[in-house]
């Protein structure tokens, strides 16, 4: 039994039923870990429990609401969080999207593989709107491609970081 569910899983650990359950970390919980946990629960929410935090959470960036939307995904019912409301729970991997929270991420309880990708802040662009909007959209992409290919490779074999 693991989390409280039963069911058993062909596969990975041999659970059935189970979403393996991601924590995806950057500083400010505000851009690129919330279109991570959209983007991922976008395109493998029926295989992951997704969650987003941060060491110094602020507010979703309206600027990443926008370019998510623009994908189609819907994040403004996101809300930024302190990674200290995970710390107790159980996790399959932690993310880190940026370079200061996996300097700063903290030890999680159980198996947690920690998984470190680099993807530059959005929100540091300066300029017009629309090329603020173009910096998200280039993280999101940037994102998404990543994210798909680490689901993919979980899917057919061995995690690839």
């Amino acid at each position: 039994m693991r989390h409280g569910r039963k069911s058993r899983r062909a596969g990975g650990d041999g659970l059935l039923g189970v979403k393996q359950r991601v924590l995806i970390l950057c500083t400010g919980n505000s851009a690129r870990s919330q279109m991570a946990e959209g983007l991922l629960r976008h395109l493998a929410g029926d295989r992951f429990e997704v969650f987003s935090a941060g060491s110094k959470p602020s507010r979703v960036n309206p600027f990443a609401i926008r370019a998510m939307a623009k994908r189609g995904i819907d994040i403004s019912g996101q809300r930024s969080k302190h990674l200290s409301e995970y710390l107790d729970q159980p996790f399959d991997f932690v993310i880190t999207v940026c370079n200061q929270a996996a300097e700063t991420c903290p030890i999680f309880p159980g198996r947690a593989q920690r998984i470190h990708w680099s993807f530059p802040d959005p929100a540091a662009v300066e300029g017009s709107d629309a090329e603020m909007l173009a910096a998200f959209e280039r993280v999101r992409d940037d994102l998404e491609a990543k994210l798909s290919a680490w689901a993919s490779a979980l899917s057919h074999g061995p995690t690839s970081t």
